[in-house]
């Protein structure tokens, strides 16, 4: 590209938007990438404060703007997004389905630490919203060598950055445990919440069992609804260390594979995740708190549950930080830092 005084640029082309800025009333391109340079177009040019303007030169070592946020936008998408048009050298990414962000945050950072290009995301492990935006690439430059996206293109080699693992619906089972639930004494609060819960991901309630604080007849609750055809089966309750407190031991009973019982978040430090069998079918146990805080590791858990994402121990204990809930009087999760 060349520079040249603003006055002197009629008849060129232009090889970058230019945006206008009018505080309160607009911030868009008054001239796009490719306009040639009229003589009514100076006086405008001058209002926006471009008292020079780079026009286009042809070089075969150069890429434009525009066509190297194009190759960012390649490495980035999966099968599940789509570009939104170019804008100022930016594309974003759009989600064409409801699902939970995978994000290759090796090859992101490898990205962003290469210098002169960058790509800007939402957080992943997360659920996305069809049209939600993903993220966002472009170089810093207006033109950037051709070697320099050869870099770019080494370091996100073998795959997209990002993808959208779709949801499923999926059939879930809902065991309560407690005595004091079985016998009458008090009123089944926590099925409705966890029937919310799974609504929200679209899943289908298969049935819910009362099974009190029998280990033997908890355990067959959960190995007959798998038997059923139950994809998720939620244990609810009796997840503390207090001696009547028999989930765990009646989750392990049935010969799921314990990923972890303890997980570093406030709400919902007791609780239980495991897979049972080659399906690799989740049981879960979850504690109280999640019958009355309004978001706990439950909300952080369901999505990839719902996605088929296996978790191990190593993605739980990663969410210590970020894993306290700061219980604001509105909650704007997952407008927030809870789970990041």
């Amino acid at each position: 590209m060349k520079l040249m005084k603003t006055e002197e640029a009629v008849g060129q082309i232009l090889c970058h938007d230019m945006t206008q800025i009018i505080p309160g009333v607009k911030k868009d391109a008054a001239f796009k990438k490719g306009h040639i340079i009229k003589e009514e177009d100076i006086p405008v040019l001058l209002s926006m404060g471009k008292e020079h303007v780079y026009i286009w030169e042809n070089n075969e070592n150069m890429l434009h703007e525009n066509d190297a946020a194009q190759i960012l936008y390649d490495l980035s998408a999966d099968e599940h997004m789509h570009p939104f048009p170019v804008k100022e050298g930016k594309i974003e990414l759009i989600a064409d389905t409801t699902g939970l962000l995978k994000i290759d945050r090796v090859k992101l950072l490898a990205i962003n630490s290469l210098g002169n290009m960058m790509i800007a995301s939402r957080h992943g492990d997360f659920p996305v919203f069809e049209g939600d935006t993903v993220a966002g690439t472009r170089v810093i430059p207006l033109v950037i060598e051709k070697e320099r996206m050869e870099e770019a293109k080494a370091a996100a080699k073998g795959g997209p950055i990002f993808r959208i693992l779709p949801f499923k619906e999926k059939k879930v089972g809902i065991v309560a445990t407690g005595n004091e639930v079985l016998n009458g004494l008090i009123e089944d609060k926590f099925t409705p919440v966890m029937e919310q819960k799974i609504k929200e991901y679209r899943g289908t309630v298969a049935g819910h069992a009362l099974t009190g604080d029998d280990k033997e007849r908890t355990a067959a609750a959960v190995l007959e609804f798998i038997e059923n055809g139950a994809e998720i089966v939620i244990c609810t309750g009796g997840m503390s260390v207090d001696p009547d407190d028999r989930t765990p031991a009646a989750i392990k009973n049935t010969g799921a594979r314990i990923v972890s019982y303890g997980s570093p978040v406030l709400p919902g430090a007791m609780f239980l995740l495991s897979y049972y069998g080659e399906k690799n079918i989740p049981v879960i146990g979850v504690p109280g708190c999640a019958m009355y805080n309004k978001r706990t590791v439950l909300d952080l858990v369901l999505p990839h549950l719902f996605a088929d994402d296996i978790l191990e121990k190593a993605d739980l204990d990663r969410l210590g930080e970020g894993g306290l809930c700061l219980n604001c009087p509105v909650c704007h999760f997952p407008n927030c830092g809870f789970g990041k």
